[in-house]
């Protein structure tokens, strides 16, 4: 197997999450009771044997740092092998801070050229979904490609929201991009990059070298294309399994709950997902609890919950308690959420530490995604539909 080195695009907030992302960026949003989004490709890549990783962080970077700690929640500590932070640092000009995902994998050169790899694997970190990157990288020598970028198919109705490829049949896992357009008005096709790009190192190099110099720095809208015009190999995979984009409220909690169900959409306690069980103090909580009159149904939940009420269809963190007589349809709840009698939460997302007094109710069945901010109290009584 060739040389690896993966890179994380790890330090963006998204603007459409509201607060979800306003104390932390992206990657680090918990999912699924128990997990954060950037455990998904760390985990990937931990089962696909890539060892050395860069982690590329701007944006409100201590929850994320809290998180990685010292890599080993992946197995990722020892002599051939390590998870690095790398953050932007200050030098002489503003533009020394990242201005986009291509600058800030350029800034880190020195640290891709100190593991001489032969390949450089650049990937988001806030995208729900399980791939062995082995088959992409057999598929990329396969091809004795320059650039191979991962595409999954997605509905004509909301192609134009991705980078779009129009992809050869050279292969059955894929084949050239004969044509790519960065979130098109007009679909030029239904393959949605991945923002999972697999490059001969000399390559990112020369291109990154060359996208320094101008104006604007992102892989998808700027290198991609650039690749292309040279007449460079670049060639497009078509991972076809589960793949959550979860950029808006409404994706993010439609994530979740393809988790639920006798046959979920997507079943993530057979993936080997990994978290760091110290953040947010996972491991030391106590069993889950439920009591004498407690209701549960079609819901995740783990260590440190306890449940004293009506819990349906909803996804609970360690730290929720869910008083007798309240009820909670539909939600997700952060760490420590306390769910007061009486009270009623429906289709809501509660960030870490909120509070619900008695008899409050928040959200509507058939109505938005409500989001309450991180430790936000809501006094007796409060409605908010």
């Amino acid at each position: 197997m060739s040389k690896i080195v993966a890179m994380i695009l790890a330090g963006g907030r998204v603007g459409e999450l509201g607060v979800l992302t306003y104390y932390r960026p992206k990657s680090t949003l918990p999912f699924g009771g128990l997990y954060r989004i950037i455990d998904f490709p760390l985990s990937n890549l931990m089962h696909s044997g890539i060892e050395r990783i860069g982690v590329l962080s701007q944006y409100r970077s201590s929850s994320l740092n809290e998180h990685i700690g010292n890599g080993s929640a992946w197995d990722m500590v020892g002599r051939q092998r390590g998870i690095n932070i790398l953050p932007p640092f200050h030098g002489h000009t503003a533009f020394d801070w990242y201005r986009g995902s291509a600058d800030a994998v350029f800034q880190n050169f020195d640290f891709i050229d100190s593991h001489a790899p032969d390949l450089v694997c650049v990937l988001s970190g806030d995208h729900v979904y399980n791939m062995d990157y082995r088959d992409m990288i057999a598929f990329h020598h396969r091809m004795d490609a320059d650039i191979t970028a991962a595409f999954v198919e997605v509905p004509i109705q909301s192609a134009s929201r991705f980078g779009l490829a129009t992809i050869s049949d050279d292969d059955s896992q894929g084949g050239r991009i004969v044509d790519y357009a960065e979130k098109p008005q007009q679909p030029v096709s239904t393959w949605a990059s991945l923002t999972i790009y697999l490059f001969k190192i000399e390559r990112l190099r020369q291109l990154l070298k060359e996208n320094a110099a101008t104006d604007s720095h992102e892989f998808g809208r700027d290198v991609l294309p650039a690749a292309l015009t040279r007449g460079m190999k670049v060639y497009g995979y078509k991972f076809r399994g589960y793949w959550a984009y979860s950029r808006t409220i409404d994706e993010y909690w439609q994530a979740n709950m393809d988790l639920l169900g006798e046959a979920p959409v997507f079943s993530i306690d057979s993936l080997g997902l990994r978290t760091n069980m110290e953040h947010e103090a996972i491991r030391d909580r106590g069993p889950a609890l439920l009591g004498r009159d407690a209701v549960v149904e079609n819901s995740h939940f783990y260590n440190g919950v306890r449940v004293d009420g009506k819990v349906i269809n909803s996804i609970l963190f360690p730290g929720v308690h869910v008083e007798k007589g309240a009820e909670v349809r539909d939600s997700i709840l952060f760490f420590d959420t306390q769910i007061g009698p009486g009270a009623e939460v429906i289709r809501t997302i509660t960030d870490i530490g909120v509070t619900v007094g008695r008899d409050c109710v928040v959200g509507a069945e058939g109505g938005d995604i409500q989001v309450l901010e991180m430790k936000s109290q809501m006094s007796q009584g409060t409605l908010i539909c």
